[in-house]
Formats: structure tokens, C-alpha cells, sequence
């Protein structure tokens, strides 16, 4: 029934106003990290896979950078296996780290790669130890965290390779060090590291909210755009707080080091990724240098 509530005319419409947009962007690099509830609700995963594949048919390069914090967790209770959390964030003992590998670069990564296939994409599925894509050390901290890493340098010829060869890269967030040793790395700050590197038009974070809030409880007061030099006065306002620090610092670490602009957008609504890019209104929040 759905296909036939728009009529030729408005489907040829809706074309013709996303021309802009994919001249603008073709043969571009788009960075986009996926996770949160758009991971675990089946609808929106099919409509991100598509929406991927869209555009890496109009001449996008697209790179997915992916977590999975919940399926670690589903994986570990499964195993008998408390997850720790301190101050929001997983503890990885070595037993965790293991887990994380294996779920993250193995079941999570095939499953997408196979998602993109069934929507008639091309996808490569890779992760932080591949090409020693994400180099890592021991997250130094208030808390000690076990195996989880910060990124120390990033390799990104395996993902530009992937592209040439018309590829969309798949990217799993687990790095390790010179003598192997494996991390888990926040999935947020890969994709803003990553983009960097790419020099990349766009870094899109899909998460479970509508964006920076001026105040959390209000979705009605969307700040949809905010300059890196506002950021440090809006922590201190408390407008950005708790779990957004974080990932607004991403977002601002990604414009200064030469991403045209970062993004954190509502994955809780279909094709979010589309109405960012294809429009002018955009979806979310928009941090420019």
C-alpha cells in the first residue's frame, strides 16, 4: 500500500531536491558510526543498511564504523560473566577483551557485511587490528579500565584500499598495540579518529537522542548548530553533560583536525542518515569549526 501513497510526480520531486546534495558529496568521504538503538531495533537496521547502500550507489564513499556494547554484554551474561561498569563505562579484563574481539570484529562485523549484501551493497568487513588500522595503549585515567585503549595512530590505507576497489568498509572498534595486545576502543572516538585521517566531509554519531538539548528533559529545544568554540561554555553552562561530554568532545576533535563537519544524530528515526545528508534542513546537531 505504502509505495502508492507518493505519486510519480513526488517521487521524481524528491529526486530532483537531493541532486545538490549528492553532487556536493560524490566521491566524497562520509564516516558513519552506528550503534545504540538503531542496532538492536530490526526496523531501523534494515533502514540504515539501505540507506547506506543508497548512497554508496550515488558515488558516496561511506566507511561504517561500528560498537556493540549491548551483544558484549548479552554475550558475557550468557558466558556466566558479570559485565563492570565504572561511571557508565565497561571494565575489560583480559577474559572481556577476548569476548569483545570475538563479538565485535566476528558476529556483529559478518552480520552487518551481510546486511549490506542483502540490500545489494558491497561491504568489507574489517576491524582496528587489520593493517594495524587502530594502534592502541592502555586508557590512562581516574579509574583503571583493564584493556580498554586509546588510540595512539591510525592507519587508514586498508579503508581507502577497500574504497578503490568499490568496497564499503565495515569497520570494528578493537585495536591493539606493537606486541598484540588487544583493546576495546570507544566507538565514537574511532569514527572521529578515523574521519580525521580520511579528511573526511562528514562524521555522522547515530545515538538514542535528538541531539545536544538546551535543556535534556525538553526534545523541543534542539540546538542545531554549535561552533567548536562554544563547546567549553556550554559545559560550563551544563547544557552539555554526563554522557555527551564525550561524545560532543568527539565531534569537536573531528572539526579540528579537518572534517568539514560532525553530526550527532537521532538513530531512533528511519533513514536519519538520509534526511542529513540529502537535506538542507539536516537532522540533529551540526558542529562546524
Amino acid at each position: 500500500m505504502e509505495q502508492h501513497a507518493i505519486s510519480n510526480a513526488q517521487r521524481a520531486q524528491v529526486l530532483n531536491q537531493a541532486l545538490p546534495y549528492i553532487q556536493k558529496y560524490y566521491g566524497k568521504i562520509v564516516v558513519v558510526k552506528y550503534g545504540g538503538n538503531a542496532m538492536t531495533s530490526e526496523t531501523l537496521k534494515q533502514a540504515v543498511m539501505s540507506d547506506i547502500v543508497l548512497l554508496s550507489l550515488v558515488g558516496i564513499q561511506v566507511v561504517l564504523v561500528h560498537g556493540g556494547g549491548p551483544e558484549i554484554t548479552e554475550t558475557l551474561t550468557r558466558m556466566g560473566k558479570q559485565s563492570k561498569f565504572i561511571n557508565g563505562l565497561r571494565y575489560t579484563d583480559a577474559e572481556t577483551a577476548e569476548v569483545a574481539q570475538m563479538v565485535l570484529a566476528g558476529k556483529i562485523n559478518k552480520d552487518l557485511v551481510s546486511l549490506l549484501h542483502r540490500h545489494g551493497g558491497n561491504a568489507i568487513g574489517l576491524c582496528g587490528i587489520d593493517g594495524k588500522m587502530l594502534l592502541a595503549k592502555k586508557l590512562q585515567g581516574e579509574q583503571d579500565l583493564g584493556f580498554v585503549g586509546e588510540i595512539t595512530s591510525v592507519n587508514v590505507k586498508p579503508i581507502l584500499d577497500s574504497l578503490s576497489c568499490g568496497y564499503i568498509p565495515v569497520v570494528a572498534t578493537v585495536g591493539c598495540d606493537e606486541l598484540g595486545q588487544v583493546y576495546n576502543i570507544n566507538a565514537d572516538t574511532a569514527a572521529a579518529s578515523i574521519a580525521s585521517e580520511l579528511g573526511a566531509e562528514n562524521v555522522i554519531l547515530m545515538t538514542d537522542i535528538k541531539g545536544l538539548l538546551q535543556n535534556k528533559d525538553d526534545e523541543s529545544t534542539l540546538i542545531p548548530v554549535v561552533h567548536v568554540s562554544e563547546v567549553p561554555y556550554l559545559i560550563g553552562q551544563k547544557v552539555i553533560s554526563g554522557g555527551m561530554i564525550p561524545k560532543c568532545g568527539c565531534c569537536v576533535e573531528a572539526v579540528r583536525r579537518g572534517v568539514k563537519k560532525a553530526v550527532i544524530i537521532d538513530g531512533r528515526i528511519p533513514h536519519s542518515i538520509l534526511i542529513e545528508i540529502l537535506s538542507d534542513e539536516g537532522i540533529g546537531t551540526m558542529f562546524l569549526p
